[in-house]
């Protein structure tokens, strides 16, 4: 691909900033170059938003104009799907059929949001007070920061960009290093769909200079990031000393709960869905898994018959399950994970190398890994892996069961196998996450909430509670007949 521009306070042109390269995953081949935002490049992004989201025009457009937008947004993107779909793959490895999802789910995004806007209504509380009305509303916050993840740019992005334009908002959305080319994509779409001038930059370039001087710059009110853990704590930091909200949808490191009356084939299929779509390499991923030991043995040998049929390939051939993770340096950790897990007494049961194939030698593939033997103390079962690696532990006592799957730093999601609704509710009820899945896992509806609890994050993203998150909300006092205050009589 010839070298990409980017997108500065609705201008086309190159940054200011070092050169950038996009690689495909699966063989290291060039998508693309480019160069990076520089400092400068950030202070006229800021201020054309400045000057875009407080314009009258936007600032007293309707709800159904902003939904208009976004409806026409979703158009496009549905109009393109495999065409977008082939480049969230060639970003980051994504099988095809994986990131054709995420592409519709980008678009259901908008409608959602579109939706939303126009549905959004102020309140009239009711004052204890005679000849008194008050009412609430709710206003953008100006210009925001959108910081987003390598591994579902196109969704993660859209999660972002579509409530905080549906609110009245200009969006800085500083992309992910390793893969820029969707966000990029998403302007031309904004852009086309009529998005005007200013609302909307995008500024590849590294999280610590970029990213942070966006976080600290002052007219930025509010911090959106999806990542680590570190840089998540680094940001609601910078966020307190400013004063202003962050919205921070941070690590996991998700348990999965078998029960012993579960569904074996149900729960197996499910838990190797949870963690091994993606290659592991998702937040919510279920990667440390509890099994009754009831069920331990019939469980773990289905696990290891689905696990051990897995296609491992190339994203664009067809039936791949798990293509590569997104470069050499993350399978690098992830494979000194797994000799970890050796070191602490675990038993490789499946997988925990590279793959054999030639035809898979210049990608960054990682088998699908099952390990046994450890306890949940173990560094294997505390820290994040973010890739295709899963710890089964036996256990026998519930309660036991539940300190030890709330025994972790974080609390985003968790997954439950049971064929009886109230007790998985009851145990739902215990567990210290932000999702839990029950009979199910890593499914999404746009309409309901989502984040985490403890160090994975904080706020929610989705539904209207999402769109709320960029916006302020404002009260008016009205007195409504001619009371004389006759304090300073």
């Amino acid at each position: 691909m010839e070298e990409q521009t980017i997108f500065i306070g609705g201008r086309w042109r190159h940054g200011g900033g070092n050169l950038m390269e996009s690689h495909f995953p699966a063989d290291g081949s060039l998508n693309a170059t480019l160069h990076a935002a520089s400092l400068d490049d950030l202070h006229e992004a800021i201020e054309a938003g400045e000057r875009a989201w407080r314009d009258p025009d936007w600032r007293n457009s309707l709800p159904h104009a902003r939904a208009k937008i976004l409806h026409r947004v979703a158009d496009l993107i549905e109009a393109r799907v495999d065409e977008l779909a082939h480049m969230q793959s060639r970003d980051n490895g994504k099988p095809l059929a994986e990131a054709r999802g995420l592409v519709m789910s980008a678009a259901g995004t908008a409608r959602y949001f579109a939706a939303a806007c126009e549905l959004l209504e102020g309140e009239l509380p009711t004052p204890r007070q005679p000849d008194l009305l008050t009412l609430s509303c709710y206003e953008p916050l100006g210009v925001v920061a959108a910081i987003t993840p390598w591994n579902s740019p196109i969704a993660s992005e859209m999660q972002k960009v579509a409530p905080a334009i549906a609110a009245g908002n200009a969006v800085i959305l500083k992309p992910a290093e390793a893969t820029p080319l969707m966000a990029l994509e998403l302007a031309r779409i904004f852009e086309q769909a009529g998005l005007p001038a200013g609302l909307l930059s995008v500024l590849p370039g590294k999280g610590s200079v970029i990213g942070d001087a966006l976080a600290r710059h002052p007219k930025v009110r509010k911090i959106s990031f999806t990542g680590g853990t570190t840089t998540g704590r680094h940001l609601a930091h910078v966020a307190a000393e400013k004063l202003i909200p962050a919205s921070l949808e941070l690590g996991g490191k998700s348990p999965t709960i078998v029960l012993d009356d579960a569904d074996v084939e149900l729960a197996a299929r499910g838990i190797c869905y949870g963690i091994f779509s993606s290659a592991g390499q998702a937040c919510i991923a279920g990667s440390r898994l509890f099994i009754h030991e009831s069920l331990y043995a019939p469980l773990m040998a289905r696990l290891l018959e689905l696990t051990r049929g897995l296609r491992v390939g190339h994203p664009f051939a067809a039936g791949t399950h798990m293509g590569p993770l997104i470069n050499d340096k993350h399978r690098q950790s992830v494979q000194e994970y797994v000799e970890l897990a050796k070191r602490e007494g675990g038993r490789v049961l499946c997988g925990g190398e590279i793959p054999a194939d030639p035809l898979l030698s210049r990608g960054s593939f990682f088998l699908p890994t099952i390990v046994e033997g450890l306890s949940n103390n173990a560094r294997a079962c505390q820290e994040e892996i973010f890739g295709p690696v899963l710890v089964a532990m036996p256990f026998s006592d519930e309660s036991a069961l539940i300190r030890e799957a709330n025994d972790s730093v974080y609390g985003l999601a968790a997954g439950i196998w049971t064929r009886d609704t109230g007790r998985a509710l009851r145990l739902s009820a215990k567990l210290e996450a932000g999702t839990v899945w029950i009979n199910t896992y890593k499914v999404f509806a746009i309409s309901t909430p989502f984040g985490g609890f403890k160090e994975s994050g904080l706020g929610r993203e989705k539904g209207i509670q999402g769109l709320k998150a960029w916006m302020q909300q404002k009260s008016i006092y009205l007195a409504t007949g001619n009371s004389v205050n006759h304090w300073c009589d």
